[in-house]
């Protein structure tokens, strides 16, 4: 939830993948998709013993 309030303090981009479901649904179901997110991917990173990269810096590459 804290991510959500910060968001909500501050403009989030209506593009974002956050601004996009805030756009539509309740900021609790918000924060529980974001909470699944986030854990799929440490799963992942967890599973295949590999670093977080960054999407950003991934697609400038």
């Amino acid at each position: 939830m804290t991510r959500i309030m910060g968001r909500a303090r501050h403009r989030v981009p209506a593009e974002s993948w956050i601004g996009r479901i805030l756009a539509g649904k309740p900021k609790m179901l918000v924060a529980i998709a974001l909470a699944n997110k986030m854990a799929r991917q440490l799963w992942a990173m967890m599973t295949k013993s590999e670093d977080y990269r960054d999407p950003a810096l991934v697609a400038a590459a």
